[in-house]
């Protein structure tokens, strides 16, 4: 008994130190509340309401979502943002071609007369933060389902976003935090003219390539530039050669400083998604079963694409881009089951199950609310493992196989035609146009024909349910060889031919539905879709509610029972801010890694002519020379830094701040053996990777010589301040 007691009272102090680790993603009108203090004590000498105002210009009118997919940040006021490369990659890729590529060369423009618009990528502001948790909630009981509790929700939610102040060029939108538990409204302002500014080569702006992505130690140059346009009244508006540069509220000075280990950091930005607060079945699930599918999925087709990119550079500039959105994420999952395995995550959630546990057994009242909702977790996520892989499984095959993007796009406007006659097929058809002309250009037939080969054994071993009966019978017409199966598929296939199927629905609807009716790719790639939708798809939906349910009440409980617990709502793509300190980590027993790299680094790892490790000719001359301009430090020139920030995809292009809240870095990405954070934040090794700010200066004057832009930011020295003030 009295070990019983000393093992409790251990896990409760072991709960209580990992509430205490500066983790989190917080929000940030909520930070004089929850986290000035800390934030202060850690080195912070701005205030909260620095940080977020919505009477003044704050540091949250600097941040941007990019195109809902990354961050960037506001750095001149004429309207200038600075984001990753990689967030800026596709814009890139778009404006390039053998003649001029972007993607190879870099770009910068010397005039805004050269800047180079970008159709479909926008820029928003959050304007302002509510919470409306009361008003969303209006009318939920406990006894309702899951699905008669959310068609309350989307109710009310329609009446909040009516019945909040916007100005005409505004929107609003309602979003969720702790599993449902609370809702806040979110007041936006997009801007839709954002025009590529400059780009280092991908030699610097992706230096590394695959090897480093989500390595340390680093040395990427990290970072593109792009301009907001406006009208004249500095309203947002679709592009038009006579918008004017945007006038931003707020834009980032920046520090020309530098960062020392131990210094105070802030990250701003639109992290995606996290699951933090998960039991521990979900994360033995992710770790055993459904991260080793992805990754092995993912590495056969990297493998195809990579051996092709390697010896054509035609199809280098054709599929770069998804090559790397594919290894990213493959590498991401290899390092949170790392990551995952090494910090015990499994049994950290069971040691935080049995406290609430055992304080449920002690409180009568909650043991009747909360008693069956571990176990019913635990079961559930048992019950949905084999539903939940074949998903997986089905989502990683299909989305790298473009031939099934192509039928599938086509059969839509069957689908559109049988609802709504002509008139669905003519609202369909511009989007499956649009959708095609970009996938022709960036595909390449032989290069597709080989993934679906590498692809289609993972497909195949599956348990019988999950396998289409048409994939069985072509398979055996072919005596299970999956090298004629391919070849069966791509040979003289039509739908690969972009001209034959322009012409095609250049025809009237009646003849183009007839066509596609009867085409056997699209027969196939349609049985597949339907047996998934049927035996996956419909069953998954049920398991997946119930424990949606389970876990929004767990959320709720936990909060409740494990009181001394610190708790920030998972990520949403919403305006989080995290805070931390410069710091290096020890990855491995016997292994330090210190908080930063140089341009040292860079010629280090410099293998002239290759794939990931050239160095342009003008950086090793410059390097050479030592002309590193007013952003060197003591001989050498700074590239990349650590700290202890908590981020994730979203974060990407988030500005790092430092204590007076002026710009140090950029950044863009995680240690390898940290991200598993997602999941399971774990101080001793989840760090997030950032450009030193003096670097992109050092780029854009020094290597593009193209300093006014630089020109147009304003540099600032703190710490020569502070010294200064010191000495008096």
């Amino acid at each position: 008994m009295k070990l019983a007691r000393i093992f409790f009272f251990l896990v409760i102090f072991c709960v209580a130190q990992t509430a205490r680790a500066d983790e989190g993603m917080w929000l940030p009108q909520l930070l004089e509340r929850l986290n000035e203090s800390r934030m202060k004590s850690l080195g912070m000498k701005i205030s909260a309401k620095d940080i977020y105002s919505i009477n003044h210009g704050s540091l949250k009118d600097a941040v941007v979502s990019l195109g809902g997919f990354c961050t960037a940040e506001v750095i001149s006021t004429q309207g200038l943002i600075l984001t990753n490369h990689h967030c800026g990659f596709g814009a890139i890729q778009k404006h390039s071609s053998i003649e001029h590529n972007y993607l190879h060369d870099g770009f910068w423009a010397m005039d805004k007369r050269d800047e180079l618009p970008n159709k479909d990528l926008f820029v928003t502001f959050i304007i302002r933060i509510d919470d409306v948790s009361v008003e969303i909630m209006q009318g939920v009981t406990a006894k309702m389902s899951e699905s008669e509790r959310q068609v309350v929700i989307d109710k009310n939610i329609d009446a909040v976003r009516k019945k909040y102040h916007k100005e005409d060029t505004q929107e609003n939108f309602v979003r969720g935090f702790f599993e449902g538990n609370q809702y806040y409204l979110f007041t936006t302002e997009t801007y839709r003219d954002v025009r590529l500014v400059g780009a280092p080569p991908s030699s610097i702006g992706n230096f590394g390539k695959d090897s480093d992505n989500w390595m340390w130690p680093r040395h990427t140059g990290d970072f593109s530039l792009f301009r907001i346009y406006a009208t004249k009244e500095n309203k947002p508006a679709q592009y038009a050669a006579d918008n004017v540069p945007f006038v931003p509220r707020k834009a980032f000075n920046i520090s020309m400083s530098g960062v020392k280990e131990g210094d105070f950091t802030m990250v701003f930005g639109f992290p995606g998604a996290t699951n933090e607060y998960l039991h521990s079945a979900a994360i033995r699930q992710i770790v055993e079963v459904i991260d080793p599918a992805k990754i092995d999925i993912r590495r056969r087709a990297m493998n195809v694409i990579d051996d092709y990119m390697r010896n054509d550079e035609e199809i280098k500039i054709q599929y770069a881009a998804k090559y790397a959105s594919m290894a990213n994420y493959w590498k991401k999952w290899s390092g949170e089951v790392l990551g995952l395995t090494r910090t015990r995550a499994v049994d950290k959630k069971m040691n935080i199950e049995k406290v609430f546990s055992t304080r449920l057994e002690a409180n009568p009242s909650w043991k009747i609310k909360y008693g069956n909702l571990l176990k019913n977790l635990s079961a559930g996520y048992a019950d949905i493992e084999p539903f939940s892989l074949a998903r997986d499984r089905y989502n990683e095959i299909f989305s790298k196989i473009e031939l099934y993007g192509i039928a599938m796009n086509l059969n839509s406007l069957v689908t559109a035609y049988e609802k709504n006659g002509d008139n669905g097929y003519g609202q369909r058809l511009p989007q499956v146009t649009d959708y095609l002309s970009s996938l022709y250009k960036g595909m390449n037939k032989n290069v597709d024909r080989d993934v679906f080969e590498a692809l289609m054994p993972v497909y195949k071993d599956q348990p019988t349910p999950f396998v289409a009966s048409v994939f069985k019978n072509e398979f055996n017409n072919v005596d299970n060889d999956f090298s004629v199966f391919a070849s069966n598929f791509y040979n003289e296939n039509n739908l690969l031919n972009k001209d034959f199927v322009f012409d095609l629905l250049s025809k009237p609807s009646v003849e183009v539905i007839d066509f596609l009716n009867t085409h056997s790719t699209i027969r196939f790639f349609k049985a597949i879709q339907l047996n998934y939708q049927e035996n996956v798809q419909s069953k998954i939906k049920d398991y997946q509610d119930r424990i949606n349910e389970w876990q929004r009440m767990y959320m709720f409980a936990q909060m409740e029972v494990l009181k001394e617990r610190k708790y920030y709502p998972d990520a949403n793509r919403t305006l989080r801010l995290t805070y931390g300190n410069v710091k290096g980590y020890t990855p491995r027993d016997g292994v330090y890694y210190q908080y930063s790299t140089d341009l040292d680094g860079v010629m280090q790892k410099y293998i002239p002519g290759d794939y990931e490790f050239d160095v342009p000719e003008k950086l090793r001359t410059l390097y050479a020379n030592k002309d590193f301009g007013p952003y060197g430090e003591n001989g050498r020139m700074p590239v990349c830094f650590l700290a202890t920030n908590h981020t994730t995809g979203g974060n990407s292009g988030s500005p790092v701040l430092d204590a007076y809240g002026n710009l140090i870095g950029l950044n863009f990405d995680r240690v390898w053996e940290g991200t598993m954070s997602d999941i399971n934040y774990d101080a001793s090794i989840c760090r997030n990777i950032q450009v030193d700010i003096r670097y992109v200066l050092f780029i854009i004057d020094k290597f593009a010589n193209a300093k006014h832009l630089v020109d147009e930011m304003k540099l600032v020295y703190p710490k020569a301040i502070k010294k200064k003030r010191g000495k008096r």
